[in-house]
């Protein structure tokens, strides 16, 4: 059996984060519409070595796509090895007899496919023409999530950058002024300072206690909530979800694992605080935004059609470029 094989380098060349966008927002709107199939996702916890691997498998009916990610989670690695915190491997399947079409490096897959769910999240939840993005975290899904907001909201003007490590946030400070003349990017001396007044805050870090108070959240803000992705991680206090409209991309991976996953264990949010997935935002069965005082929160878990559909997409334009090596099994 022929197999594609696709490295990291050769999935960068095929995709964009506009591509990406379009992607995952088809994957929101099949789910929508209850044309997927996507199990909870499997985990496998290392706690000796502070790690975990995750399955992820899914079919898209009407699409016939179909693909199963296989991914870790390590955030020690960059200290300790050099190596990404998120490492990825996709299986692309063809449904019709099981044949694997493709193994690809995830890696960039995960990343850009998550960039776009925050896209996407805001532009049917932020307000209009948002100005100042706060980003609490500056590592790689930062970056992402940057480009994919920026495809949306070519208003935005100012960054503002917290990382626990402050060389992390000069970094991406200084990296945004390079390439975006454009934009204002400013160093945050503290989760506060970056989060007071903005119009989108986006979180993208491990942490398992709330970095963001109540008392900094102005009405209108809305969150991209990224960084919990696992049972105990949270990133807002708590008072801030009971303000909020609640969008999930799914309700069981959500309150497994996702942003709301600790409020919901311990009582303080139930099922019916949730507003709606994402997917039937994005169809039109669910209104998004209502108001301009609204504060919207998007708890971003990352699905496995995400990662199916952006496979496909990368796959078909690895055919046509004839970019790729075949490998027997």
């Amino acid at each position: 059996m022929k197999v594609l094989s696709l490295s990291e380098d050769e999935v960068a060349s095929l995709i964009t984060i506009e591509d990406a966008l379009e992607a995952v927002e088809l994957a929101f709107k099949e789910r929508a519409y209850g044309y997927t199939q996507m199990p909870p996702k499997v985990y496998l916890n290392y706690q000796g070595h502070n790690g975990d691997l995750r399955t992820m498998p899914s079919y898209l009916e009407r699409l016939d796509i179909s693909a199963v990610k296989v991914v870790t989670v390590y955030p020690d690695n960059g200290k300790k090895y050099g190596l990404p915190t998120v490492i990825a491997t996709i299986l692309l399947n063809d449904p019709k007899n099981g044949q694997l079409l493709a193994i690809m490096n995830g890696g960039l897959i995960t990343a850009m496919r998550t960039g776009a769910a925050g896209g996407i999240a805001a532009k049917y939840l932020a307000t209009r023409n948002p100005r100042t993005i706060s980003f609490i975290g500056a590592g790689l899904q930062a970056r992402t999530q940057l480009s994919a907001l920026l495809s949306v909201f070519p208003s935005l003007q100012e960054i503002r950058v917290w990382d626990i490590e402050p060389k992390a946030a000069n970094s991406f400070v200084a990296e945004i002024t390079r390439k975006i003349s454009k934009l204002e990017a400013v160093f945050a001396e503290n989760p506060q300072a970056a989060v007071e007044g903005a119009n989108i805050v986006v979180t993208t870090t491990p942490s398992t206690k709330p970095l963001i108070l109540n008392d900094w959240v102005a009405n209108g803000t809305h969150f991209n909530c990224i960084g919990a992705d696992a049972p105990g991680k949270e990133e807002l206090d708590p008072a801030i979800l009971r303000r909020s409209k609640i969008v999930v991309d799914d309700w069981i991976q959500a309150s497994h694992s996702g942003e709301i996953n600790v409020p919901v264990s311990d009582g303080i949010l139930l099922r019916e605080n949730v507003w709606a997935e994402l997917g039937k935002v994005v169809a039109g069965l669910k209104t998004g935004r209502s108001s301009t005082n609204e504060i919207t929160v998007f708890d971003s878990t990352g699905l496995a059609i995400q990662d199916a559909t952006t496979a496909e997409f990368v796959y078909r334009k690895a055919l046509e470029s004839k970019i790729g090596t075949y490998i027997n099994l």
